[in-house]
């Protein structure tokens, strides 16, 4: 099977898996809420770089959280198997914690990376994260930590455990009386390891989304300062990157 047919097989699994939820936020009672969604994007950038060689990528989620501010994610995207040594798929299992003080948010949790089918490799790994939020009026700044102890899935040479750290910053403005929202990111990776392609690098974006009922269309430019290679073409360039979501 090529390629591609695999990649399309995954992703209607995944679909079919992530998007069997409610067809809205639904309140399960006792505190409990669950939604979902589901994304075509035309390239997965994964910290600047691109998980798919350049090339489109279906995604879905599926969370449910609690009124104390605990919650549960799975997230899902086919990737190309240059990633994770022949794995066509990404699946982020989160847990996290969630409390608002006013108008700054504090977020915290552990981000697991599982990569099914990678071929008996050891490639996935855990990573704490925590995310401080401000709402501004109708602009929301945001500053994230995400932090990866050392472990046999960042390795370099196969032997010595890597650790990772991204730090990055977002700023985002929803244009009042309009569907239009505007974002920003920057972030860096301070360390080399199997994720940053052994390189120390930053990466950026600048996008803009439109939002009608459940469905949003975004467009994005996203950059870094570094020249990576995956499957014979560079997945670091610069780039347009569209987007089609629904919320379910």
């Amino acid at each position: 099977m090529s390629r591609f047919a695999r990649v399309s097989c995954y992703a209607i699994s995944l679909l079919t898996v992530l998007v069997a939820a409610p067809a809205a936020a639904e309140d399960l009672g006792a505190g409990f809420a669950v939604n979902g969604g589901a994304t075509v994007v035309s390239d997965y950038r994964f910290r600047g770089i691109s998980q798919t060689n350049r090339r489109f990528a279906i995604q879905g989620t599926i969370s449910v959280s609690h009124a104390s501010g605990f919650y549960g994610t799975v997230w899902g995207s086919s990737i190309d198997d240059y990633v994770a040594n022949g794995s066509d798929a990404e699946l982020d299992l989160i847990v996290g914690y969630k409390k608002t003080f006013g108008s700054t948010t504090v977020d915290g949790g552990v981000l697991y990376y599982y990569y099914p089918g990678s071929h008996g490799a050891n490639t996935d790994f855990a990573e704490p994260y925590i995310s401080v939020s401000q709402a501004i009026g109708p602009a929301t700044l945001k500053g994230t930590v995400n932090w990866a102890p050392k472990q046999k899935a960042l390795t370099l040479d196969g032997v010595h455990k890597e650790s990772g750290l991204y730090l990055a910053g977002d700023a985002s403005f929803a244009i009042p009386k309009t569907p239009v929202s505007l974002t920003g990111h920057l972030g860096h990776s301070f360390e080399k390891n199997y994720i940053t392609f052994g390189e120390e690098y930053t990466d950026w974006s600048l996008g803009a989304s439109v939002t009608h009922k459940n469905v949003t269309l975004g467009i994005a430019y996203v950059d870094t300062d570094t020249t990576l290679y995956g499957d014979n073409r560079n997945v670091s360039k610069a780039g347009v990157v569209a987007s089609l979501g629904v919320a379910f």
